[in-house]
Parts: C-alpha cells; structure tokens; sequence
C-alpha cells in the first residue's frame, strides 16, 4: 500500500461563501479553518496547501455565548515600553467585525508560511455584500 502525497499542481481550489448571521464565533471559525486547511478533502496533506477560498458574509451579524462580549478581551502592541493596548469584544465587533472572525481563524491554523498562506484565502466582509461573485461560489454548510 502505498501513501498518497498531494502535488500542488494537481489540487483543484473551490470558492466557498458562509453566511455568518446568527453562528456562534467558534464553530464557525473551525468550519472555516478546516475548509481552509483542505481537511474537508480526501487528498488532504498536511505540508501541502490542499484547502479552498472562503468568503464570509455578515460578520457583524455574529453570536457569542455568555459573557464574552464584555469579558473577552483583544490584546496588541506597539512596540514601544508601554505600548500594550486591549479591546473588548464587544467593542472590536462594532469597530471591525472582520477582525474578530480571522483572529478566531487565525489561532486555528499552522503559526507558519503555510498557516499565513492558508489565512490569504479568507476573503470576510461585514455586509451581505461581496466582489467575488465572478468566481461562483457554492454554500458552505455549518451544523449548530
């Protein structure tokens, strides 16, 4: 028996869209995260970018369980001593709800040229409104 190993010219990428009103934030993000990485395919290789285009659509229309909107904080800094700044969830999801959904993604993939790779083909938009629809994208399905 041989191991199948992918070639990356041989892989066939799919664009998908996700409606994310009403999904909680985590579930949503490991959907993706998997369409992304190519686990969702037979020919899944784990060195090899095997996943697929995702659009988002709808991110300010996100749900979070508990608390988590004025408890779950966002950290970033500047660089400089005393640089360090933190955001609510809350806050972050009118600010710039795009950003909420690919930190969640972004945790959820490789921390390396691929995971970066990977992260590019995220397209999120805040509106229901997206420019990819030259590329045909089919629904993704996520199950609550």
């Amino acid at each position: 028996m041989k191991t199948y190993v992918a070639k990356p010219a041989s892989i066939e990428k799919k664009w998908y869209v996700v409606d994310a009103s009403g999904h909680t934030l985590g579930r949503l993000s490991t959907v993706v995260a998997d369409t992304l990485r190519g686990k969702r395919k037979p020919i899944y290789t784990p060195n090899i970018d095997t996943g697929d285009f995702v659009v988002v659509v709808n991110a300010e229309k996100i749900v979070v369980t508990g608390n988590k909107l004025e408890q779950k904080m966002y950290y970033r800094h500047s660089g400089y001593p005393g640089g360090i700044k933190s955001e609510a969830l809350g806050k972050l999801l009118g600010r710039r709800p795009e950003e909420v959904i690919r930190r969640a993604v972004k945790g959820m993939l490789p921390h390396n040229k691929l995971g970066a790779a990977q992260l590019r083909k995220l397209k999120i938009y805040a509106g229901a409104e997206h420019p990819h629809e030259a590329q045909g994208p089919e629904a993704l399905e996520i199950k609550e």
